[in-house]
């Protein structure tokens, strides 16, 4: 008899509402600092920072050229993103290595994002895209640095200066 792969036990693996919980802090905090190549290399090249925002509105709203629009647009659209690859990176990512991996997996979200879907999307196909690329690595990374900050255990988390020279009080002093 062939071994099958259990779908019951994988679908089980995603909706672990640990799991489920990390990855959406992860999605967000990523979803937030992930941004910061694209702007930057907007700003330092004198273009408007928010287009990146803007075009991902466009996947909302693909005709749509009103800013009022689109930006609510975008933060929908790019929070549902980072949280579903979010889900999928902490289903994914293994335990070891994960730094290294969340890279792997950085540039493959690049692809599907910028070079399967977005290339459909005027707005989007018009970015610039190594700083797109840099954006999603620095995604993924983040996902893991958060996902693997929650995974482990606090004792294993550097303990402040602060914690390090206080000292018990004695009774009777």
């Amino acid at each position: 008899m062939r071994a099958t792969a259990d779908v019951c036990s994988s679908l089980g693996a995603v909706l672990d509402r640990d799991l489920v919980t990390d990855a959406v802090v992860a999605g967000a905090v990523a979803s937030v600092l992930s941004g910061v190549p694209s702007t930057t290399h907007a700003i330092l090249n004198g273009d408007n920072p928010l287009e990146a925002s803007l075009a991902a509105g466009t996947l909302l709203f693909p005709g749509e050229r009103r800013v009022s629009r689109l930006l609510p647009a975008a933060l929908v659209a790019h929070g549902a993103l980072s949280v579903g690859w979010a889900l999928v990176l902490a289903a994914t990512l293994p335990r070891r290595r994960t730094l290294w991996w969340s890279g792997v997996a950085g540039l493959g979200i690049a692809a599907m994002d910028l070079g399967v879907i977005g290339r459909r999307y005027p707005r989007i196909r018009a970015l610039p895209l190594a700083p797109q690329v840099l954006d999603h690595l620095a995604y993924a990374t983040t996902v893991a640095v958060v996902l693997r900050r929650r995974r482990e255990p606090r004792s294993a988390w550097p303990r402040s200066r602060r914690a390090r020279q206080r000292r018990p009080i004695r009774a009777g002093r």
